[in-house]
């Protein structure tokens, strides 16, 4: 959990369109600054924004006013739009998307039948971030549909998810499962996962919630209650309501494929 507040507050900080950033990838993708970074993870829950230095010197991101001020959206009103299609032929060619950012109610452009996306929501009015609202700018986006493949470029997963700032959470929670902790495809996808909110959002306000920390409500309450004595805010949730609908495609290492998804995605949706 503190490794991912730490990584999206490099995102927050240096994410924007390459064609008008520069970003420092070489330094934060480095066994060094990943060192550098691991040392600032403690025992307790972190309250605070910690983007890494890059070349002695922390980039601009929101001020703690900025995001103090910001009010959060409430999820049930936030747009549930994201899908996601992943597969693998039996050449073992795999492949990953999660098509989005059309939801009603859209602007049409003329008579296409064309929506046009909200995503420009994504940009920041913060004048110098990377992520800065500029004309021919493309917004940093969450969408992180993934292929993983073997050294020798065998194909091994293909994994995408809804769920915007929780994509890349329950993607990494679902890759260990089953790459690491030898769970099939679909044990990886319906063992319980958690999710931070100490992020600056991609959607809304660009609101954050400092030390929040949601469990699946199978995880034991002795974990909650030790997660709560070192300071994180926690809320559980049900295995209904997990924030995320992801899909993987394993490849075993006899070559057979495997795939799982989530059980529990059609009974969020009539939640909604």
């Amino acid at each position: 959990m503190e490794a991912l507040k730490l990584a999206y507050a490099d995102r927050d900080t240096y994410y924007g369109d390459p064609k008008f950033v520069k970003i420092p990838e070489d330094t934060l993708l480095s066994m060094t600054y990943a060192e550098e970074r691991r040392a600032q993870i403690g025992h307790d829950a972190s309250l605070d924004f910690l983007p890494g230095k890059i070349d002695g010197k922390v980039g601009l991101h929101p001020s703690k006013a900025d995001i103090v001020r910001a009010r959060k959206i409430d999820d049930i009103l936030m747009a549930h739009d994201t899908t996601c299609v992943d597969t693998i032929d039996k050449d073992g060619i795999m492949f990953s998307s999660t098509p989005s950012g059309a939801w009603l109610p859209s602007v049409i452009a003329g008579d296409t039948g064309i929506p046009l996306t909200e995503r420009a929501q994504s940009f920041l009015l913060v004048r110098g971030s990377p992520n800065e609202l500029a004309g021919g700018k493309r917004p940093r986006v969450t969408l992180s549909p993934t292929l993983v493949t073997a050294p020798d470029g065998k194909p091994l997963f293909a994994l995408s998810t809804p769920g915007g700032d929780n994509q890349e959470q329950s993607l990494i929670q679902i890759l260990f499962n089953a790459a690491l902790f030898g769970m099939n495809a679909e044990q990886a996808i319906e063992a319980p996962r958690f999710q931070t909110r100490h992020l600056v959002s991609s959607f809304d306000n660009h609101a954050m919630n400092p030390g929040d920390l949601l469990l699946d409500d199978r995880i034991s309450p002795q974990v909650m209650q030790e997660l709560s004595g070192r300071g994180h805010k926690i809320e559980t949730r049900p295995r209904t309501n997990s924030g995320a609908a992801p899909v993987l495609i394993r490849v075993t290492p006899a070559g057979v494929f495997e795939e799982g998804a989530d059980p529990w995605y059609n009974r969020q949706m009539q939640a909604w």
